[in-house]
């Protein structure tokens, strides 16, 4: 992002599962299954960025699959998630 220029994010509704696809920055999860694996849209080849967003409830972020360290996303709360290409892991942005 550039300061002073307007960011365009893409978004996309998917349902929970033990993985997931990111199609997209900003992702709305349906459903309370817990996430385990996050499939990087751009392959996994370098790093990137996805925004989760639970709409029907709280959802887990287990740490089975690519995840590093799992949490409960409160519902209506976004949770910024950063893929480390050197972990092959996605890392949650604050952790709290």
């Amino acid at each position: 992002m550039i300061p002073g220029t307007t960011s365009k994010l893409s978004e996309s509704k998917v349902a929970s599962g033990s993985t997931i696809q990111a199609k997209t920055d900003v992702i709305l999860v349906t459903g309370s299954t817990t996430i385990n694996t996050i499939t990087p849209n751009f392959g996994g080849g370098f790093g990137g960025f996805c925004i989760l967003i639970p709409t029907d409830g709280a959802v887990t972020l287990g740490t089975s699959g690519n995840i590093l360290a799992g949490i409960a996303m409160a519902q209506n709360r976004a949770v910024w998630m950063v893929f480390v290409r050197s972990l092959g892991k996605w890392v949650i942005e604050s952790g709290v």
